[in-house]
């Protein structure tokens, strides 16, 4: 499914979302941000879906927000709005949600990875944390999701100093989880996509869940929590099909249930 400013599409499990204005170096727009929440609700509902892609057309992943749309306070508090509905749509997807890293990240196109669970880069990314130099702040969860992936010395270094930075020194602080060559960018992250595809989904779904509603509490918290959800998974079908596979030593075929 094509749409003005994204792409849509699904196979073999895997949903994929192509911000596609490569004129604009994907720079985000109102019409991006509508369809881009649609896209994701979708993904949600659909039970064919067990992750999501986020890539972009063209040389760059993401410029952030288009500032052609930023000219009137008007205009401004309505993009406030959407962003954080998008954001808040990011966070009610319970399937994993990889960001492949195509080409430069800017601004809020670095808080759209950020708020992916994994991040996939290509050798030829760059990233510019040009917030400040817009005379702005990150608003699409930047300023919260940083510290939690890079630390936050490092975040106030890059976010006040407004420093760009390759896809090395991206990986070596932790912001992204692989570097690959470009042109193995998408295949390695199908790669990454099928094994949780074919992985126990109703357990990846419960984890991812666990892990961020657990981040800040103590100890005691987060046990307690845990085990409600070992006995949701204990429900499921999956749970005995791994120990059955190991047993008969032969992969395990999980069937999502």
């Amino acid at each position: 499914m094509q749409t003005h400013d994204l792409i849509y599409t699904v196979a073999e499990g895997i949903a994929t979302i192509t911000l596609n204005r490569p004129r604009s170096l994907n720079a985000i727009s109102t019409q991006m941000r509508h369809e881009w929440i649609a896209a994701l609700e979708a993904a949600q509902a659909d039970d064919a879906v067990n992750v999501v892609i986020l890539t972009g057309a063209g040389r760059a992943f993401c410029s952030g927000a288009d500032p052609r749309e930023l000219s009137t306070p008007e205009v401004e508090i309505e993009t406030d709005l959407l962003c954080w509905r998008l954001i808040a749509t990011v966070r009610k997807l319970e399937k994993p949600y990889i960001a492949a890293i195509n080409g430069p990240a800017a601004g809020g196109g670095m808080d759209m990875a950020a708020v992916c669970d994994l991040r996939l880069c290509s050798d030829r990314a760059k990233f510019n944390p040009a917030y400040l130099r817009m005379g702005g702040v990150p608003a699409e969860g930047g300023a919260y999701l940083w510290p939690r992936i890079i630390g936050l010395p490092r975040s106030l270094e890059l976010l006040w100093t407004s420093r760009v930075f390759d896809a090395e020194e991206a990986y070596g602080m932790g912001f992204v989880n692989r570097v690959v060559p470009h042109d193995q960018l998408m295949p390695a992250t199908l790669e990454l996509a099928g094994q949780l595809v074919r992985g126990p989904t109703v357990a990846i779904r419960l984890l991812k869940k666990e892990l961020y509603e657990t981040m800040g509490w103590d100890l005691d918290e987060a046990v307690r929590l845990s085990k409600h959800y070992v006995e949701l998974t204990r429900q499921t079908q999956d749970l005995w099909e791994g120990p059955r596979a190991w047993l008969e030593k032969r992969e395990p075929r999980f069937q999502g249930r």
